[in-house]
Order: structure tokens, then C-alpha cells, then sequence
């Protein structure tokens, strides 16, 4: 009966802690995060302040609970588009634009949050900003792999510059005409992958 009891507990409060963090994730997300107050996301998700502050001991806590939220979402699509092409490089960066361009596109995004949030605070140091730099710096380690894969003169570089064009589709989604990222992504993506082709191939003359 006593492990019955533990478990009900436990369970019970990861169940107020999701409800808390996806509340403040929605609203994060929506509303931008020094918009939104520890109070509103009290107020929204039904659970008391002091309930807030046990699971999170400060709102940047939380701010930093809600981004890798979004990072395990992320990656967690994105790794179930890549094995599908397993040992195709290009297939798989085709898929990734189809897969972002569609992400992109639709009527609810607001951008990247690990962009909109990094770019709400100044100090280096803060949780936010770290747990945004990681991403990034994951994004060019994935994006380096598949360059790898797809012999150009240096892969790193091209994992660079896809980089800056992914990113920068995340922040362009109002210059967007509706359906157009996918084909924008995959066109400007194989002429950087062509390029960087074309400079192996002379350097080898």
C-alpha cells in the first residue's frame, strides 16, 4: 500500500509540473518570456504559486525548463525525418527543408524560440542563453554530418552556411508567400552543396 501511495504522489506532481511548464511554454511562445509574468502562468495553469517555485525555483528556471521542452520536440522531429533516409545525405538535408520549410509555414508560428528568447536577454551568462547556444551549436554539429557526407571541399564550412540559411528561414516566415519555404530551402541549399562540389573538383585539376 505504501508504494501504491508513493507512486500517486509522484505521479501527482510531475502532473502539476507538466501542466505548469506547458502553460508557461505556451505562453512563452506566443507572448514572448519577460511578457509574461510568474502570476499569469499561475493564474492560467490552476496550480499554486508556492507549487510554482517547487518545481521551479525561479522564472528563469522555468524559462530554461520551457526551452529544452522545445529542443526535445525539435530534435526529436527531426530525428525521425533523417532515418528515413538513411545513407542518403542529400535525400535527407531534402527532407529536413520539406520538414522546416512546412514548419515555417504554418499560420501559428511565432519563430524559433531558442532565437526569440536568446534575443530577450543581453546577459551571456543567463540559462536561457545557454540552453539557445546549445542548440545552435547541436544544429551545426548535425548539419556537419550530413556535409560530411556529401563530398565538398570543406564540410564544416557548408554546415555554416546552412546553418545561417536554415536560421534565417526561421526568423523570415512573414516574407514568405504561402507554401514557398520548402522550394526556397531545397534550392538554395543544393546550390551551396553544388558550390561547395565545384570547389573540390577544381582544387583536385
Amino acid at each position: 500500500m505504501a508504494k501504491t501511495t508513493t507512486n500517486s504522489l509522484a505521479s501527482g506532481t510531475n502532473d502539476v509540473r507538466d501542466r505548469i511548464l506547458e502553460t508557461a511554454s505556451e505562453l512563452f511562445y506566443r507572448r514572448g518570456v519577460r511578457a509574461v509574468g510568474v502570476d499569469l502562468v499561475v493564474e492560467k495553469s490552476g496550480v499554486a504559486k508556492t507549487s510554482l517555485y517547487r518545481h521551479f525555483g525561479t522564472k528563469d528556471d522555468l524559462i530554461a525548463a520551457f526551452l529544452k521542452r522545445e529542443d526535445v520536440d525539435f530534435w526529436s522531429t527531426w530525428d525521425r525525418v533523417t532515418e528515413q533516409h538513411s545513407g542518403d545525405p542529400q535525400a535527407e538535408l531534402d527532407a529536413l527543408f520539406g520538414w522546416i520549410g512546412e514548419r515555417v509555414g504554418r499560420d501559428n508560428y511565432r519563430g524559433c524560440p531558442q532565437i526569440n528568447t536568446a534575443a530577450e536577454f543581453a546577459e551571456a551568462d543567463h540559462p536561457a542563453r545557454k540552453v539557445a547556444e546549445a542548440h545552435m551549436r547541436e544544429l551545426r554539429r548535425r548539419l556537419t554530418a550530413i556535409a560530411e557526407g556529401l563530398a565538398v571541399a570543406d564540410a564544416d564550412r557548408l554546415a555554416g552556411q546552412l546553418a545561417v540559411l536554415i536560421n534565417g528561414a526561421f526568423v523570415s516566415m512573414q516574407l514568405f508567400e504561402p507554401g514557398e519555404a520548402t522550394d526556397l530551402l531545397r534550392h538554395a541549399g543544393r546550390a551551396m552543396v553544388a558550390a561547395n562540389r565545384a570547389e573540390r573538383a577544381q582544387s583536385r585539376q
